[in-house]
């Protein structure tokens, strides 16, 4: 249990069987941290609901406001009740006052038939129904809540999970190389963070306003707990892995896969992608704008690092700032000529000074 509360470094040797206890250990610590993010989630669930319904419930009340829809309509016939019952009540009151006219009889028969109208009356819903997603199961409520808290759980723990994974897998690598890789595996949780926030702030309402309002007049739009649920997390976990490309092209260039170069020359590419991907994701031409900027930022960010994170990387050679025997470090590098591998013809022929 030790080895998991740090990564183990790499010059140890471990048997399979101290990796395999290892990758338990770690295993337990994420199981541990998800169990207790989940019972402090379940505990806030009324609040995770609520954070969830906000977009539906925001757009619903502006439907409502404005009579659209049956929800808009249902609610429209609910303040004509109310109102009508109100009227009524203080038509009553009036007739039921001394010097109305009426009869101290009828004035005597209209005072409990006031009481009980306005009994009736406070027992009339002031909430708009449909406001939250309906649920059409008997025990649909329990799972979802369940579903949604889940969700809430793995976003809290998601820093963990990644720490005990990145210590299993980076004893693996070379110093040099896990200094190159620790860092990006840390932006890794950050990002995803922003990501979800800009899904949940930006893509999620645009999103929730296409679909309630797409063809509303020719369909009875009622929103499912658990549909509207899992369409909210696929699309702020798809966010929070799209903001994953600063940590992509970073590792990209690091590998040597592309270069700094190459990615600034292929800008218009990268708009037109960027473009791309918002214009799959729902929502209207502000809603498109809003999107494909901040994509394309990241872009330009991930640019920016690469190429500052480049010119602070140390030259290639010895430890002590030399390439070789008499080369200092301003010295300029050998030809690649020079440094090329013997072919296997090379080899054959004996042709190379250095293997004849």
């Amino acid at each position: 249990m030790k080895r998991s509360l740090r990564p183990i470094d790499h010059e140890e040797r471990l048997s399979l069987v101290d990796h395999l206890d290892e990758l338990r250990s770690r295993l337990i610590i994420c199981g541990a941290v998800l169990v207790v993010a989940f019972g402090f989630c379940f505990w806030q669930n009324h609040e995770l609901l609520h954070i969830v319904n906000k977009p539906l419930t925001e757009q619903t009340r502006k439907k409502v406001s404005k009579g659209e829809g049956t929800v808009g309509q249902a609610v429209t016939a609910q303040r004509g009740v109310i109102k009508t019952a109100e009227d009524t009540r203080e038509a009553l009151q009036l007739l039921a006052a001394p010097g109305s006219g009426v009869s101290s009889k009828a004035r005597a028969g209209l005072t409990p038939l006031i009481g009980s109208l306005k009994a009736d009356i406070a027992k009339l819903p002031r909430k708009a129904p449909a406001e939250n997603p309906a649920v059409l199961g008997v025990g649909e409520a329990f799972t979802t809540t369940l579903m949604v808290t889940l969700y809430f759980a793995l976003i809290i723990s998601l820093p963990v999970i990644l720490y005990e994974l990145a210590g299993f897998v980076l004893p693996a690598l070379k110093p040099n190389e896990r200094r190159a890789t620790a860092p990006l595996l840390m932006a890794v949780p950050a990002l995803f963070v922003v990501g979800v926030l800009f899904g949940y702030f930006v893509v999620l309402p645009a999103a929730v306003r296409f679909f309630v309002n797409f063809n509303a007049n020719e369909f009875n739009v009622i929103v499912q707990a658990s549909q509207f649920y899992s369409f909210a997390a696929t699309i702020l976990l798809a966010m929070g892995a799209v903001f994953q490309v600063p940590v992509i092209i970073l590792g990209a260039t690091r590998m040597e896969l592309v270069t700094v170069r190459q990615l600034r020359k292929n800008r218009r590419y990268a708009i037109l992608a960027c473009a791309s991907v918002a214009a799959f994701l729902p929502g209207d031409a502000i809603t498109l704008l809003l999107e494909t900027v901040p994509l394309y930022l990241l872009y330009e960010a991930s640019i920016l690092l690469a190429a500052i994170l480049g010119r602070s990387r140390p030259s290639s050679g010895s430890a002590d700032g030399t390439r070789g025997e008499g080369s200092p470090v301003g010295d300029p590098a050998p030809p690649d000529d020079e440094k090329a591998e013997p072919t296997v013809q090379q080899i054959i022929d004996h042709v190379d000074d250095e293997l004849s």
